[in-house]
């Protein structure tokens, strides 16, 4: 970790912010917890407190009125024009949440304004950045202006220094451009992969450098152009459009910019308002996929401390986002039947307690209903069911299932589309002197996708999966602990499920251990559907004897204590995983007549 000076000193941030920025609009690219996964990291760093948060109020239709034409707000409440802009289908149902979820953004934006002029402190929005809507049509996503109304607003209300943007998003902030195409004081710099339109305007400096940008031309081609702006302009005001879609993984980016070049990228912006005095407001803009939060994160942090602290993965910050909710809940309501608190009893608590047959009325004999529905509510799984499409989950629980109970989550209220099925219990011979939570069935699909081009049915799939394993995975360590678990143990009935769990999971015996290690190094390489037939099939041959090996389900373990952690970790069972590795050499048949079954 590598502490970096300021070119002045580290300013105080300000963060605005408010949950219903995790809406999403079914189709589009963006990760809706993209904000909620930031202030998560930044808290668990100890980097922000509640003071330092502040909750936006949607934009007032007067103030959207000084960047937007009235006839083009009136068409906004036609569902063809939302369609248009945002490049998917969007319904009578849709219409509102969409209006009210960007018009919160630019009352972000707007409380932004407000807080970097007045504490002189920088103010970040964690949305904003609709840089394509312009005076007349919205379009790539945006349908209102954030930017340009929170600086419409400005003027209007007197403020006159000079107003730089700086957009550094993938592509052209041309609707920012366009509304202050005839203002000398508003200079709207951008610099992007192509234009997307007319570049003229009185104050501007607009920069295609086509497909395919790496960190060394970016930041040469940015530090030539943006300080002599900075120069020649003066601002007193600075709008930074931080987008993160120039990133190389970014899912729908064609620039390949790194984690180190784009935070470069962002201490060169921050340290020119400092050098000239001004004040900075952020946006997030565009980042695309689930990554897109730790380049923001990154730099936020960096703009905290001035200290580069990396991120953690998706999966561990899941968790920590998870542990960070599961702290504000109230335990009675995990258990409430009525989600109000209490104690009220229903006929169905007093089953068992009366004679006759024991009858389950208890998720794990603990959570009510509502109070898994409040878990998964409150941690976004929820929600991001939602974002796929599925606007009514539906959540059914069987508690008398002899193998263990089941969590099932259908699609719909007709219970046609089942999504999720989850079978568990609590078990104690499972790990020898732990108590785990043992999963023995876990089901993630989508049954409205199609598997991609390329890419076939993984055995014992019929659908596309949910891509939210470490959702899942988070929730159950979570739901370990509320129950005082030593953690979770899964046995993955196909090759393919222990690797994806890999990044959560391991193997409780070194000698499946040592045996994954050895497949993953044959297997290297392969599509992981490819690779999970080539075992289903008896194509990975053990070398000296040229028999097929065989998938077993042996367990894997999530630890949630030291005590279950240790038995997967550690001198010892590396030392056991090395010893349980020697002689085991395997190989790829290259037809399936070579093989025989290793019994």
């Amino acid at each position: 970790m590598r502490r970096l000076r300021y070119a002045v000193h580290p300013p105080t941030v300000r963060f605005i912010y408010d949950p219903a920025y995790e809406r999403n609009v079914t189709g589009v690219p963006s990760d809706p917890l993209r904000a909620d996964r930031i202030l998560a990291f930044l808290a668990n760093e100890r980097l922000i407190r509640r003071e330092e948060m502040s909750v936006p109020r949607p934009a007032a239709l007067k103030n959207l009125l000084l960047a937007h034409q009235l006839e083009y707000l009136e068409v906004l409440q036609r569902p063809d024009t939302l369609t248009r802009i945002l490049g998917v289908p969007v319904g009578d149902d849709e219409l509102e949440r969409v209006l009210d979820l960007q018009r919160l953004m630019v009352g972000g934006t707007i409380q932004a304004t407000r807080w970097a002029l007045a504490t002189r402190c920088a103010a970040v929005n964690l949305g904003g950045g609709f840089h394509h809507a312009g005076r007349k049509k919205g379009m790539g996503f945006c349908v209102f202006n954030d930017v340009a109304v929170a600086v419409a607003r400005l003027r209007r209300n007197g403020y006159a220094a000079p107003v730089l943007v700086v957009d550094l998003d993938l592509h052209d902030g041309n609707g920012t451009r366009e509304i202050f195409a005839d203002d000398p004081t508003v200079h709207t710099f951008s610099l992007h992969n192509e234009h997307w339109g007319d570049t003229e305007a009185v104050a501007s400096t607009s920069i295609a450098l086509g497909a395919g940008v790496t960190d060394e031309v970016y930041l040469s081609t940015l530090g030539e152009a943006l300080p002599a702006v900075f120069g020649v302009f003066r601002p007193g005001l600075v709008v930074y459009v931080a987008g993160c879609d120039v990133a190389g993984d970014d899912t729908i980016g064609n620039w390949k910019l790194t984690g180190e070049g784009i935070l470069a990228r962002d201490r060169m912006v921050v340290e020119l308002v400092q050098q000239h005095d001004a004040r900075l407001v952020v946006v997030l803009a565009g980042g695309y996929g689930d990554a897109a939060w730790r380049y923001s994160a990154r730099f936020l942090a960096w703009l905290l401390s001035g200290t580069v602290i990396e991120p953690p993965d998706n999966e561990a910050l899941t968790l920590m986002r998870f542990r960070q909710i599961k702290a504000t809940l109230d335990p009675v309501k995990l258990t409430s039947v009525s989600g109000l608190g209490g104690w009220e009893l229903t006929e169905d608590d007093l089953v068992g307690i009366l004679p006759g047959v024991p009858r389950h009325t208890r998720f794990l004999e603990f959570f009510s209903k509502v109070g898994i529905e409040l878990l998964l509510e409150r941690f976004g799984i929820l929600q991001q069911l939602r974002a796929r499409g599925f606007k009514t989950p539906v959540l059914h629980l069987e508690l008398e299932h002899p193998l263990g109970q089941t969590l099932k989550i259908f699609g719909d209220p007709e219970r046609r589309e089942l999504l999720v099925e989850l079978r568990v219990h609590r078990s104690t011979r499972a790990v020898p002197g732990c108590e785990v939570l043992e999963v023995e069935w876990l089901l993630l699909q989508n049954p409205r996708a199609s598997f991609a081009a390329g890419r076939s049915a993984l055995p014992g799939q019929q659908h596309p999966g949910l891509g939210m394993l470490g959702e899942f995975f988070g929730w159950l360590v979570v739901v370990s602990e509320t129950l005082a678990l030593d953690g979770m143990v899964f046995r993955p009935s196909h090759y393919h499920l222990a690797a994806v769990s890999r990044r959560h999971m391991r193997f409780i015996d070194p000698k499946a251990e040592a045996f994954m290690r050895a497949l993953e190094t044959v297997l290297s390489g392969m599509p992981l559907d490819q690779a999970s037939r080539a075992v289903e099939e008896g194509l990975v041959l053990r070398t000296e004897t040229g028999a097929a090996v065989r998938w077993e389900a042996w367990p894997m373990v999530l630890p949630a204590t030291e005590r279950l952690r240790a038995l997967t970790a550690g001198p010892a069972y590396e030392t056991a995983v090395r010893d349980a590795s020697r002689g085991l050499d395997l190989c790829l048949a290259t037809t399936a007549t070579e093989s025989t079954v290793d019994s």
